[in-house]
């Protein structure tokens, strides 16, 4: 018989591409880790492991074994939702993560309103980056993630997790108050191409879209800043500094001397609800998702 704790540390050694990082989330060491797969390997009868370079990669056993370890997982996460089918209204504990701004303009009003509605449902939230989301929906330590698109998520058909659309957040040039290019109902984003121009840092997961975006329209940005928070980019403008694509759901200082002027085209980015398969159906995460949806309805009008 397959020992499911034996084939939880593999499924982490797939998440997280190394046994090393598996071991560090599953707090192992990595020694135990190993044990654990080579363990498996012999209970089974195959190889799940083999060298590559200085690592180790997942052989095609492996990733046989996997898809119907996701498969084992999804169908017990069902099991208990079965269990928990005739509990009634919502209560207990909701943990939900998601990045700065998710946080601030979608997930604490959504706490606040569930508080009101349903005060046995206790929510705890959790600020975390795109790729925290999705680990600690695996690891199971967060029942609901709101993330936004990167290249580098897991994709949308990945059976390990449920990802829904929820709103996309398009991006405004910012310019300081009496630029040339304020007054006018929108632009074309090449207008700017030869104006200097700050840019998030280059592991955000925003990067991507302000290149893809200034790249649609034809040029290059001259990027001569950099910055990781929107605030932050937000006072380089107002200071002269350059311009930048800011999403509309972030919400700089409001007194600063800074202009949104949309953007032809529309260049966004999308946001997306996270689950583990099929805990949408929990009680908790269902009516949590109701109130988000209500709150992306307007959040970028």
């Amino acid at each position: 018989m397959i020992d499911l704790r034996r084939l939880h540390v593999l499924r982490a050694v797939a998440h997280y591409g190394t046994v090393t990082a598996a071991a560090r989330a599953l707090h192992f060491t990595p020694s135990a880790a190993s044990q654990q797969i080579r363990q498996l390997a012999r209970d089974l009868g195959v190889d799940l492991l083999e060298p590559q370079g200085r690592g180790v990669r997942l052989t095609a056993a492996a990733e046989s074994l996997l898809a119907h370890a996701d498969a084992i997982q999804a169908r017990w996460d069902e099991a208990e939702l079965d269990l928990r089918a005739g509990e009634g209204a919502p209560a207990g504990l909701l943990r939900v993560t998601g990045f700065p701004v998710a946080v601030s303009v979608l997930l604490a009003p959504m706490a606040a309103r569930l508080r009101e509605r349903h005060p046995r449902l206790s929510v705890r939230i959790r600020e975390v980056e795109v790729a925290e989301g999705f680990d600690l929906l695996f690891e199971g330590e967060s029942d609901l993630a709101v993330v936004q698109v990167t290249p580098s998520n897991p994709p949308s058909a990945d059976a390990r997790f449920d990802q829904c659309p929820l709103l996309d957040d398009p991006y405004d040039l910012v310019v300081p108050e009496g630029h040339p290019l304020t007054g006018r109902g929108g632009i074309d984003l090449v207008d700017a191409a030869h104006e200097p121009w700050i840019a998030p840092v280059p592991d955000s997961p925003c990067r991507p879209h302000v290149m893809a975006a200034c790249g649609a329209a034809g040029f290059t940005p001259d990027v001569v800043h950099y910055a990781r928070d929107w605030d932050a980019t937000a006072h380089l403008v107002a200071h002269g500094l350059g311009v930048a694509l800011i999403p509309r759901l972030a919400r700089p200082a409001p007194q600063l001397p800074i202009v949104r002027v949309p953007c032809a085209g529309r260049p966004h980015r999308k946001l997306l609800t996270c689950t583990r398969r099929g805990g949408h159906r929990r009680p908790g995460v269902a009516v949590a998702l109701e109130e988000l949806r209500a709150l992306a309805a307007t959040a970028v009008a």
